[in-house]
């Protein structure tokens, strides 16, 4: 029978050994720099991105691959400006840009669309502490007002579409111009990520780590992903977001993935890979910039200011949200089925940006010193409160069915609170019983009980049994893989990236 899955992590270095007390010196690697060396050298870095002189001279060329579109020209009737700074971000299937071996690895043929495939608006607040980042489906009911087609020329009247056709239409001012008609924020910067630059962003950045609770296959795209923890390359993690197919969730799924790539991107970005090695900061800078497509207002001053800005970010002060959903299925003629946002909860939703206000119930930011790190908390697929599960002892070891019961619902796990004793008191290996009907929710009890072995119980309804065995050490934190909260279904970056 196989054995549960539990996602693994790279081996960290070991860490130089630290002189004996006493005065006799333990064993030392000549080219090791003392602990107080690396937070000089960060600090340095820090300081050379951070002054203005030495900063800009980092930067500078960086505007000159930038393509340029003007999303704002003759706008009229705009929202009025709140606080903070709000991004539009746009990822464009541009497929004709890829080469035929990427086309070929990664599933990318059949002609291009020229839509929009994700819409994000991402805000930054005001003291630069916190950024939300709030996902609009691309299907999402949208009406277009009076433009010009782009490429027939031929001027249109207000019109009901899916809002990822809006760009097919009139690019990024028709798109900049429906996003704020229907959110009522106002954008000040607009960035377009086609698929080629996406995935050159990425491996500058050295790969971004996702970790996954459930195996991912997806043939439209070519994912396939085992249970774990994953370093995804650019055609990798282009596979990753663009995947539609690997449940039943189909693009709400999708969006819940493009979140957790950009949390694990921020991780990446801001645990001093990127943002305190400026070599680094502008190798991706270059790659990001020469390869994007953005408004007159954006470019390396910019950048350097998001870097300045970003460097004390945690995964805490990023928090993501799509937009909350009335209707996934409402079917407009001559158009098909779109996704109709649930306009009084929508609304309150971008008021909080508006205000520059936190979306998820405790407002993320610059955390204080963290105290000692607990064992990371392990993804699974079925949130722990949402199973039901008793424990016997099936040992001669007083308590510790107790013991398991305490520390099992202490992970979250709905247990009875009334641990018996087994059948038998000889059991070697912690038996897991199920009901094959609840598989999903035993392998969730598995990942906080390694080692234990599966056993299908045809019959045995939804409540699953632990037989603890002598080989029982401890239950292991474990954590829903796309946990909700709030009223705007809110998360924060630490609560979907890997190891936390």
């Amino acid at each position: 029978m196989p054995q549960p899955h539990r996602p693994t992590r790279p081996a960290r270095p070991p860490r130089p050994q630290r002189a004996r007390r006493g005065g006799a010196p333990g064993p030392r690697r000549g080219k090791d720099r003392p602990r107080w060396g690396v937070r000089l050298a960060a600090g340095l870095a820090v300081a050379v991105l951070g002054s203005g002189a030495i900063g800009h001279a980092v930067m500078t060329g960086l505007d000159t691959g930038i393509e340029r579109v003007d999303p704002f020209k003759d706008m009229k009737n705009r929202p009025q400006a709140g606080h903070g700074l709000n991004f539009l971000l746009v990822g464009t299937d541009g497929r004709d840009k890829i080469t035929p071996a990427d086309k070929s690895a990664y599933r990318l043929g059949g002609a291009p669309c020229h839509c929009t495939d994700t819409v994000m608006l991402v805000h930054l607040s005001a003291d630069r502490q916190r950024a939300s980042v709030v996902s609009l489906p691309r299907d999402s009911y949208a009406e277009l007002p009076e433009h010009r087609d782009e490429s027939s020329g031929k001027q249109h009247g207000p019109h009901p579409v899916k809002l990822n056709a809006a760009y097919a239409e009139g690019g990024p001012q028709l798109t900049v111009r429906t996003v704020e008609n229907m959110t009522r924020v106002k954008i000040d910067h607009y960035l377009e990520v086609d698929f080629a630059s996406f995935m050159k962003t990425v491996d500058a950045m050295g790969g971004v780590e996702i970790c996954t609770a459930k195996a991912l296959h997806d043939q439209n795209t070519g994912l396939d992903l085992l249970p774990g923890s994953h370093r995804l390359s650019g055609g990798q993690a282009l596979q990753y977001v663009r995947s539609r197919h690997v449940d039943g969730a189909a693009d709400l799924g999708r969006m819940q993935r493009q979140q957790r790539f950009v949390a694990a991107l921020i991780k990446q970005a801001t645990g001093g890979g990127v943002l305190l090695n400026p070599v680094k900061f502008k190798e991706v800078s270059s790659t990001l910039l020469g390869s994007v497509r953005a408004d007159r207002g954006f470019g390396s001053e910019q950048m350097l200011a998001l870097g300045q800005a970003l460097r004390d970010f945690t995964p805490s002060s990023s928090e993501f949200a799509s937009v909350p959903i009335g209707n996934p299925s409402y079917a407009v003629k001559g158009i098909g089925s779109t996704v109709k946002w649930d306009e009084p909860k929508a609304s309150k939703l971008f008021e909080a940006l508006r205000l520059d206000r936190p979306l998820a119930p405790g407002a993320p930011g610059r955390q204080p010193a963290s105290p000692p790190q607990r064992q990371p908390a392990v993804p699974v697929d079925v949130p722990p409160g949402q199973i039901r599960v008793q424990v016997e002892n099936g040992t001669r070891i007083d308590g510790l069915g107790g013991r398991v019961d305490t520390a099992l619902r202490a992970t979250g796990f709905d247990t009875t609170r009334s641990p018996g004793n087994g059948a038998s008191r000889d059991v070697k290996r912690t038996v897991i019983a199920y009901d094959p009907r609840w598989d999903r929710s035993a392998r969730t009890v598995s990942t906080a009980l390694p080692g234990s072995e599966l056993r299908a119980v045809a019959g045995q309804g939804r409540t699953v049994l632990v037989i603890a065995g002598a080989d029982y050490r401890k239950v292991v934190p474990v954590r829903p893989e796309d946990p909700h909260q709030g009223r705007f279904g809110v998360v924060t970056g630490d609560q979907v990236i890997c190891g936390t």
